[in-house]
């Protein structure tokens, strides 16, 4: 057995911290302790991040490693501190004492076994009093875990829970990059998106001590925007698929004439309605279908059936034809009205309903041909083999 064997770090314990000295010697400690009783070979790394009290000084004389990231952002610290980490597993926490350390022998157990991401649930575990306020306990957490499980397809029942675990090897694949409070969620997504084996643990939630750097409303909508980012199909197809049917399902219903519906008459101003709602839904589906070829050209998404059957059976000369035949169609209605107007000597013209379904047709037309050109763009590499 070498030297480089026997001081091979096998865990990491990696601590964000900005103004902590009340929680951290306890956390460092808990932490030692668990070393020493499960004979494990650690190291414990404090990312500080910009901290003006004695946080550094403590962590120091209690033999952890700090290192500095003056890059403000939990994400900033996160990342500065796990690229510094040594071992083959690694744990994060905050440094704020909320989190039970003594409950990391859990968590390296199921790396051991297999899974390449351990999170940690307080919704399964006990939340003590005073350790969430109430907004966060039972409206802010649950709602953004559940739009999460919607939008992703997972049973994880604490998305934002900070204490959770991972392979070296894993968190290198992951190629994490968020410097704010969605570095968690991102880490999640990621896992996800690269098929990796992710277990959910129960776990206890203590009161923090010192002063909480959360702001509630504001890292909520980090949270949704991020995620409604990594959701194109959602955010962007199926409202657009949406709203393109209903516009084109009222102007083909109106163009032949006043519709009676729940009592009342839908006529033209419902038909100029029913054209800006198909032409702003059609120009919402192709941003999202450019969204979703662009984050998985990127490696920001992974391929779904969807982006799968663009790569391999899009050619941009149907999109071409597709476009053109609307376009026609559009052209000819107008032809029609044109060639009656010009044969009553231009006179007085009651076409309004025709020429609202052939504008909209043949602005749609126009959509399809030059959106076909840059899905081809999005494609190209896949596109020059054919």
């Amino acid at each position: 057995m070498t030297q480089d064997t026997l001081n091979e770090i096998e865990v990491s314990v990696v601590l964000p911290c900005l103004n902590e000295e009340e929680g951290i010697a306890s956390c460092i400690k808990k932490i030692k302790d668990v070393f020493s009783k499960e004979n494990l070979k650690g190291e414990i790394i404090v990312a500080d991040n910009g901290s003006t009290d004695n946080s550094v000084e403590i962590a120091k004389n209690l033999g952890a490693k700090v290192v500095l990231q003056p890059v403000r952002g939990y994400g900033a610290a996160y990342l500065k501190g796990i690229k510094q980490a040594r071992g083959k597993y690694i744990i994060i926490g905050d440094a704020d004492d909320t989190y039970d350390f003594y409950e990391i022998p859990k968590f390296i157990q199921l790396l051991k076994e297999g899974y390449d991401l351990v999170m940690g649930s307080r919704f399964k575990g006990k939340i003590f009093k005073k350790a969430m306020p109430f907004s966060h306990r039972f409206i802010g957490n649950p709602i953004i875990t559940w739009v999460f499980k919607k939008l992703f397809g997972t049973q994880l029942s604490d998305v934002l829970c900070g204490m959770r675990a991972f392979t070296k090897s894993a968190f290198e694949k992951m190629n994490l990059k968020c410097l704010g409070m969605e570095f968690g969620i991102e880490m999640i997504l990621s896992a996800l998106q690269k098929n990796m084996k992710i277990a959910e643990i129960p776990i206890n939630y203590y009161p923090r001590k010192g002063k909480s750097k959360l702001r509630p409303f504001r890292d909520a909508w980090r949270y949704f925007r991020f995620m409604f980012l990594f959701s194109p199909t959602q955010l962007y197809i199926f409202p657009g698929i949406f709203f393109t049917l209903l516009g084109l399902i009222i102007l083909f219903i109106l163009v032949r004439g006043p519709f009676l519906f729940l009592g009342h008459k839908w006529d033209i101003h419902m038909m100029v309605l029913g054209s800006l709602i198909s032409l702003l839904g059609f120009q919402v589906l192709n941003l999202g279908i450019y969204a979703k070829l662009f984050g998985v050209r990127e490696g920001y998404l992974s391929h779904d059936r969807f982006t799968l059957f663009l790569m391999r059976k899009f050619k941009v000369e149907f999109g071409i034809f597709l476009g053109s035949l609307f376009f026609i169609i559009g052209f000819l209605i107008n032809l029609f009205i044109f060639l009656e107007w010009w044969k009553n000597f231009f006179g007085p013209l009651y076409r309004v309903r025709e020429a609202i379904l052939a504008l909209t047709l043949m602005v749609l037309g126009l959509q399809m041909i030059f959106s076909s050109f840059f899905i081809s763009f999005l494609i190209m590499e896949n596109d020059t083999r054919n």
